[in-house]
């Protein structure tokens, strides 16, 4: 379902919009494939933050399993 809003956006931006709009449909199209794309983008980058996060607080004990397992390689 849509829902009609209203949205201020600069003349410049508009003038942009409007040159790429006939790729997409419309205006209201290209606005909602923009931001559905910044959207998960944001949440892309929230899941690799959190990653880190993990990753970070986990890194000593991942290092000592790595040393561990590079222990057993033979040297060619």
């Amino acid at each position: 379902m849509k829902v009609k809003t209203s949205v201020t956006l600069s003349e410049e931006l508009i003038r942009q919009i409007d040159a790429l709009s006939s790729q997409y449909g419309t205006r209201s199209a290209l606005i909602e494939r923009a931001v559905r794309d910044f959207l998960a983008t944001a949440a892309q980058r929230q899941r690799e933050a959190r990653d880190l996060e993990i990753l970070n607080r986990r890194a000593e004990a991942l290092n000592v399993e790595a040393a561990d397992v590079l222990a057993y390689q033979v040297e060619l």
